[in-house]
């Protein structure tokens, strides 16, 4: 599908994960990250997982201090979110999938 047919309403959403080699911390972060983009992304999603051990250029790139952190890069703004990514709601609204916190979590 072209850009020109691709319909409006489908976001697309660029997202690299930053990670520390292969920490429990970092596997924790890539299955979680997983898990979301599989349940609420609907597959729209160019997910590129960068270890900074082999690749520390591109921390410096993405301006990450802190391992694993998940940068958004689209849909604007540019947003990172730090730590293992376990805190779905919270995430979830980084990525401005969802705009409020439910009221049972609150």
């Amino acid at each position: 599908m072209s850009a020109a047919t691709t319909p409006l309403t489908a976001i697309t959403y660029r997202l690299r994960l930053i990670v520390a080699g292969s920490t429990m911390r970092s596997r924790r972060a890539i299955e979680n990250l997983r898990r979301l983009c599989e349940h609420h992304l609907s597959g729209e999603v160019d997910l590129e997982i960068i270890d900074i051990y082999q690749q520390p250029e591109l921390a410096r790139q993405y301006q990450v201090v802190a391992a694993p952190t998940l940068v958004k890069l689209l849909p604007l703004p540019v947003r990172r979110i730090i730590g293992d990514l376990s805190e779905e709601d919270r995430v979830l609204r980084g990525l401005e999938v969802i705009t409020t916190v439910p009221a049972a979590k609150r």
